[in-house]
């Protein structure tokens, strides 16, 4: 099996390995699926408090006897946790499961704050999601203090607009070192994205093969990205799949991918996706952009995402 081993460098200078494994869904299935990545060449493995996979993440590290200086390890704060002074306290919960004392990346999952709460999601007497009124800067300037004191060697967030990451940049001291967003060929944010570049900041894509997921009603009456003729083509002069193509145009602009799955056999195939995508296809791969998002809870979580960025219905 052939696949480069592409390692990027976040503004902290630490390497991150440009293929990561996502943990989100299926928890019962996740410990032998990590376990299996481990094995398969993954060093870079994405989780976060919300999934209820860290415990299984921890077990699989810790059995597959791989020191834990080798991979790349990162989680998520959740909503119900943003209070400055619940922050830390979710972090040690965090690093409890994983069974380890730092994160390699901790980001906070998304700038809207629930009610304080032990509940995921608090509800109000409606049943509908209690929100919180925590400033995401006040959340944010909490977790410097964990990056601080090396419990997180790095923070960063997810699911912010750009202006949400341009007011953080300016009220805050400590450059994010990523954002995990969704992005695939179907919603590529290249102004976006290069803005991240401008500023510093390692850009991860979620959901790289967009409407794969199940979960993504707006994607039900839509082919799926990875049959999507154009990277099919590319994939057939490669020797690779579509779903190769999806993942090596994230690497090629320097960005990490984190697909997820359950199955070995589909766990070993992602690996090759890092291969290197000239130049030529990166830019035919543009043409397929539909600035379609899946993933939008605003709805449910009471707060208006991604209002400046490409795919948001209004």
């Amino acid at each position: 099996m052939a696949y480069n081993g592409t390692q990027l460098t976040l503004n902290t200078g630490a390497k991150i390995p440009a293929i990561g494994f996502g943990t989100w869904q299926d928890k019962d299935a996740q410990e032998p699926a990590v376990t299996h990545a481990l094995k398969a060449g993954y060093r870079h493995i994405d989780t976060a408090r919300i999934y209820g996979t860290e415990p299984a993440v921890g077990n699989a590290i810790k059995k597959s006897g791989i020191p834990r200086s080798e991979i790349f390890l990162t989680t998520k704060l959740w909503n119900n946790s943003h209070h400055p002074d619940d922050v830390e306290a979710a972090l040690d919960a965090s690093l409890k499961d994983l069974g380890t004392d730092y994160v390699d990346l901790y980001l906070m999952h998304w700038p809207s704050p629930f009610a304080r709460s032990s509940e995921m999601f608090p509800k109000d007497d409606n049943g509908k999601t209690k929100t919180g009124d925590t400033d995401y800067v006040d959340t944010y300037r909490a977790m410097e203090k964990c990056f601080k004191s090396g419990k997180a060697r790095a923070i960063g967030v997810s699911n912010f607009s750009k202006a949400e990451l341009e007011r953080l940049s300016t009220e805050t001291s400590v450059v994010p070192a990523a954002h995990q967003i969704e992005c695939h060929p179907y919603l590529q944010q290249p102004g976006f994205t290069k803005w991240h570049k401008e500023q510093g900041i390692h850009v991860t894509h979620y959901s790289p093969f967009g409407n794969q997921n199940e979960i993504y009603d707006s994607g039900k009456g839509l082919g799926k990205l990875m049959d999507d003729p154009v990277l099919v083509e590319i994939g057939k002069k490669h020797g690779k799949s579509g779903a190769h193509v999806a993942l090596a145009w994230g690497i090629a602009q320097g960005h990490s991918v984190i697909p997820k799955s359950k199955t070995e056999s589909r766990i070993t195939h992602n690996l090759e996706g890092d291969f290197e995508l000239p130049e030529e296809d990166v830019e035919k791969i543009a043409g397929i952009d539909k600035k379609m998002r899946f993933n939008d809870p605003s709805k449910n979580f009471g707060w208006d995402f991604y209002k400046d960025l490409d795919g948001k219905k209004h």
